[in-house]
C-alpha cells in the first residue's frame, strides 16, 4: 500500500472564528440604536449558543447579525441550527441555537456509498465521524473531492490530511 493516497472527508468549524464572530456581534449590539436598553444576552456552550433577548424582532436582527459575521470569517452557515423562539419568562424569549459538528453515522454511510457506487477504484471507510478515503490515482481522488463539493448536504464538509 506504499502507493496510496489519501484524504478525510470530515465536517467542522474554526472554534476560534466562531468566537470571534460572536464577539463582533456582542460589540455591534451595544453600539447599535435599536438596541440601546435592551437585554441581548448571548452565551456560548460546547455544543449550542444561547440567546436572550427581549423580543422577537431583536432576536432576528441578532440572528441576522450572528450570519453576517459568520460568512465573513468564512464559517459555513450550515454549521447552524436555529431553534424554536420560545417565551422565557420575565417578558423575554430564548432562542437555542445548535452547532453542528461532524458526520452523523447515517451521513458518513451515505456519502461513502456514493464514493464505492460512483468510483471504483478508490476505497472509503467510515472512522468514527470523518470518512477516510484512498486509492492509487491523486486524479481520481481529486474527482471525488469535485463531486462531493456539488452535493448539498445539511453540513459543511472539508477535506483534510491530503497526502
Amino acid at each position: 500500500m506504499a502507493g496510496d493516497v489519501s484524504f478525510d472527508v470530515v465536517s467542522d468549524f474554526d472554534e476560534q472564528e466562531l468566537r470571534n464572530a460572536l464577539d463582533q456581534v456582542r460589540r455591534e449590539i451595544q453600539q447599535r440604536y435599536d438596541f440601546k436598553g435592551a437585554t441581548v444576552e448571548l452565551t456560548q456552550a460546547q455544543e449550542e449558543l444561547i440567546l436572550l433577548t427581549d423580543d422577537e424582532f431583536r432576536a432576528r436582527a441578532v440572528h441576522d447579525l450572528i450570519e453576517s459575521k459568520a460568512v465573513r470569517r468564512n464559517l459555513s452557515l450550515k454549521i447552524f441550527d436555529w431553534g424554536k423562539i420560545e417565551p422565557a419568562g420575565g417578558n423575554k424569549v430564548r432562542q437555542r441555537i445548535g452547532l453542528r459538528r461532524g458526520l452523523s453515522e447515517e451521513l458518513a454511510r451515505k456519502l461513502s456509498k456514493l464514493i464505492r457506487d460512483e468510483f471504483p477504484k478508490v476505497k472509503s471507510q467510515v472512522q468514527g465521524d470523518a470518512i477516510r478515503v484512498s486509492g492509487k490515482s491523486k486524479d481520481e481522488l481529486q474527482r471525488v473531492i469535485s463531486r462531493l463539493r456539488e452535493l448539498d448536504e445539511p453540513v459543511p464538509l472539508q477535506f483534510e490530511n491530503y497526502r
